[in-house]
């Protein structure tokens, strides 16, 4: 398998994801080959396929966490609705625990869900990436930009007429790139390529009008393009504007069965959309009108109307390719979703709340024991410190009631210092009396 590949995304993380898909990518185009179909159109059914089957215990534990979710939601409204009106600081100190306590129950994180979200998305964007850039991924599509590609670049004026191409505005830095700029002969492939890759039947055939002498390895190109993009019937590479605007200018007559092809790409797009979108949980509204999860959930059902549009107008204006994989993913997220929610209502969510409550009950108990541990520890060593002290204050005042004696002076029988001694004890013994 060829793994040197173009330019790739080198987006911080996405990039890495990117890279490691178009692996993937490149492994399933190279089989399919051998067996005699390398087609674009089964490869991407067939990534999707495998990249959301990897992706399918990520999903499950997001709608798990979305049906505990619903079951614990009246709880937490319960809550917020006991301290509706206490803003002060023991208030939310202790609404904060009795939210943290019926977390602890369902045996989830607030933060549960988007940790999944967080995970899932640099993969549907890599996903996205490897889709919409096949050759810089896949070894055997970018071959069939060459030799057409050296050849153009040979050709003078050729780098600002590909420019002027419809979607070449999106490599627009590319162009001006030092590297570019030096002549760097990879980078400069690589640039020819990804304008090539976006560019429809129309820029290929202006090639030829404009450069005759590479008008063979154009034909060349464009027949094995087509028979990569060729997917019952209709040319992946093309958008299906471009297909449709093609059908009614065509020669002979408007060609109905190819704008109906056309057209049923982003339409399909929109009904698997919206398939999938019915068959997601939805979350329940609150009983509150004024609640803030209210306007989420309106947020959300809005937002959930909008997307089969959304697709239906980015699978019509894009190219057919992305229209095929968005179609794939709804479908095959579709019949994971149904799979998922019998599976889903196999499971006794009372049995688990119920477990949970136990785990939770023996982990608040261990902390508290741990707690108790640490105080009496605590305690002990403060005890230490305090009888350290008041031995320390002890010897302190007998080292000064010692200082303060007067100073016994050891002497010989006779001496000078001992009859000054008897003096002393003499004058002592009289202030006494």
């Amino acid at each position: 398998m060829n793994f040197i590949v173009l330019t790739q995304n080198q987006t911080f993380i996405i990039g890495w994801v990117a890279k490691l898909l178009g692996m993937i990518m490149n492994g399933i185009f190279y089989v399919i080959d051998l067996i005699g179909i390398p087609n674009v159109g089964l490869a991407i059914i067939l990534f999707t396929i495998v990249i959301y089957l990897l992706m399918m215990p990520l999903t499950i534990k997001q709608q798990k966490f979305s049906k505990l979710s619903a079951k614990m939601n009246p709880e937490l409204q319960a809550i917020q609705q006991k301290y509706k009106n206490k803003k002060d600081n023991d208030s939310m100190m202790a609404q904060n625990q009795e939210i943290q306590a019926v977390y602890a129950k369902y045996g989830v994180s607030p933060s549960g869900s988007c940790v999944q979200l967080l995970i899932q998305m640099p993969i549907l964007f890599a996903l996205y990436r490897v889709i919409y850039s096949m050759p810089a991924y896949v070894g055997k599509i970018k071959d069939a930009f060459f030799p057409l590609v050296d050849n153009l670049i040979a050709q003078k004026g050729s780098a600002e007429f590909i420019q002027g191409f419809s979607n070449a505005g999106m490599y627009a830095k590319q162009f001006s790139n030092q590297l570019f700029l030096d002549g760097d002969v990879t980078y400069v492939q690589n640039t020819f390529v990804d304008v090539l890759n976006k560019a429809s039947t129309a820029d290929f055939l202006s090639i030829s009008e404009k450069f005759p002498q590479v008008a063979n390895d154009v034909n060349n190109t464009m027949e094995l393009l087509s028979k990569y993009n060729n997917f019952l019937g209709i040319n992946i590479g093309n958008s299906p504007s471009f297909t449709v605007s093609q059908g009614w200018h065509a020669e002979g007559g408007v060609q109905w069965l190819v704008i109906l092809g056309a057209l049923l790409i982003p339409l399909l797009s929109a009904l698997t959309q919206w398939i999938n979108v019915k068959l997601m949980p939805q979350a329940a509204p609150s009983s509150d009108k004024n609640d803030q999860q209210n306007s989420m959930v309106q947020s959300m059902k809005m937002m959930n109307m909008m997307m089969p549009i959304m697709s239906a107008f980015f699978c019509y204006t894009l190219p057919a390719g992305m229209g095929l994989y968005w179609i794939a993913g709804s479908v095959v997220r579709s019949i994971q979703q149904i799979a998922i929610n019998k599976h889903l209502d196999k499971m006794d969510f009372d049995e688990i709340i119920k477990k949970n409550s136990a785990k939770s009950a023996k982990k608040m108990e261990k902390l508290r024991q741990n707690q108790e541990r640490i105080n009496a520890y605590a305690n002990m060593n403060t005890k230490g410190i305090q009888s350290r002290a008041n031995i320390g204050s002890a010897g302190s005042v007998q080292n000064q009631a010692e200082e303060s004696r007067p100073v016994q002076t050891k002497a010989g029988t006779g001496s000078i210092a001992s009859k000054a001694n008897l003096v002393r004890q003499y004058n002592e013994k009289n202030n006494n009396k």
